[in-house]
């Protein structure tokens, strides 16, 4: 879609010295212009008297915003990374602080749909540019440290909002303060961004017509999907699912930050893990641990079910893009590029769908709890059935994470 950007590399830099404006890039874009509702949401839903049902639309909106915006980078390909990256993060901070000028259903889901567009630009022109060119030793840390910045923007994004529940503010507050947290962190990144050398020239296209997909990568996109429907209900409802349990603000705003903690922690720590395992069977693994966190949180009312859901949902949904990603690009073979499409065209029609299905269900009297144990069974389900994939002989998994060593760069969604 464009053209990797190299900054200037200084071989005597750490790659976590180099990373850092990518991953504070990635903590504005993501951790507030895409995932900023879920800590804010149960105030807004006390404050205006919102339903379960509203909350389902306005997070809709939002990743309906992300599809559309990675769709127009496939469609038209970002031309110059570095400014669109500075006009989608600026985009970000003025329409976060923009949430708290309208009081409407309407205007809210679409400043949220547009915060969407514009966090999926940032994201697609952070890829673009490397903290280290490829074969650098520091390769693999430097991409581990820059994606790692998701879950450091939700961490801080929940402690900011914990902090601003402590004062008793209100949503309006909380959505001014996170728009200023968006400037300052993206003013932060922009001077280490924009040292770069101009970007490789591209390669010209390939005339050979594009291979044709595996069986097996339909069958993984169709499992991703389910993903995509399971994980977004914990992870757009997850702190209104603790305030139920313990309206203490101090106390239940603490699932937010652990839940960002834990996905930062496994960005940098499972592709050492799972160096040389098979995908398919780390993918089959980690979704199975995140249906249980949000099966425990369902049935069980306490504060401690919510911790361990949090820690569990955040702690794998990073692993389970990064495994899926990479079963998927590696049974492709030549069609890896077609393959990585349908892989995050499912995915996000999941997350699209997982919340409208939680507003139908609300609907017609579900509860919160319901919600997330069928999500939990959906996980269980499609975890179970991916085991009839590892011995399709498509080689889907076989040492896939060791053959990617960019780590968790190779999620081009979230």
């Amino acid at each position: 879609m464009s053209t990797p950007i190299y900054p200037s590399v200084s071989h005597s830099r750490s790659a976590a010295a180099l990373a850092w404006p990518a991953a504070l890039a990635l903590a504005a874009a993501m951790g507030i212009g895409r995932f900023a509702f879920t800590p804010v949401w149960p105030l807004m839903a006390q404050e205006a008297g919102l339903s379960l049902s509203e909350g389902g639309w306005l997070a809709s909106a939002n990743y309906a915003g992300y599809l559309l915006g990675a769709l127009a980078a496939v469609a038209w390909p970002i031309r110059r990374p570095r400014g669109a990256l500075a006009m989608s993060l600026l985009a970000v901070a003025l329409l976060t602080l923009a949430m708290p000028l309208w009081h409407n259903m309407a205007t809210w889901c679409a400043l949220r749909l547009a915060a969407g567009y514009a966090s999926a630009s940032a994201f697609i022109c952070v890829a673009a540019w490397r903290a280290v060119p490829a074969g650098d030793p520091r390769e693999a840390e430097a991409s581990a440290v820059t994606y790692a910045g998701v879950g450091a923007g939700i961490a801080l994004t929940g402690l900011a909002c914990l902090a601003l529940a402590a004062w008793d503010a209100r949503a309006d507050t909380v959505w001014m303060v996170l728009g200023g947290l968006a400037l300052a962190l993206s003013a932060a990144a922009w001077p280490g961004l924009r040292r770069q050398a101009a970007p490789t020239p591209a390669r010209k296209a390939s005339a050979a017509p594009a291979a044709r997909l595996p069986r097996v990568i339909p069958a993984l996109a169709l499992h991703y999907g389910a993903f995509g429907v399971g994980y977004i209900i914990p992870a757009t409802f997850l702190p209104a699912m603790a305030k139920e349990i313990i309206p203490d603000p101090a106390i239940f705003g603490w699932a937010w930050p652990l839940f960002g903690l834990a996905a930062a922690v496994s960005c940098l720590l499972v592709p050492r893990l799972a160096r040389g395992g098979d995908s398919v069977q780390i993918w089959r693994a980690a979704q199975a641990l995140m249906a249980l966190g949000m099966l425990t949180v369902a049935v069980w009312h306490h504060i401690a079910a919510v911790i361990l859901a949090a820690v569990l949902v955040g702690g794998t949904f990073m692993v389970i893009t990064q495994a899926g990603m990479l079963a998927a690009r590696r049974a492709a073979g030549a069609s890896g590029p077609r393959a990585a499409a349908l892989m995050t065209a499912a995915f996000a029609a999941g997350q699209i769908l997982g919340p409208l299905a939680a507003s139908w269900a609300a609907h017609w009297g579900a509860d919160l709890p319901q919600a997330l144990a069928a999500s939990a069974a959906l996980l269980a389900l499609s975890a179970w059935r991916l085991g009839k994939i590892t011995t399709d002989g498509n080689g889907a998994g076989h040492n896939a994470i060791a053959s990617g060593p960019r780590g968790c760069a190779h999620q081009n969604h979230n």
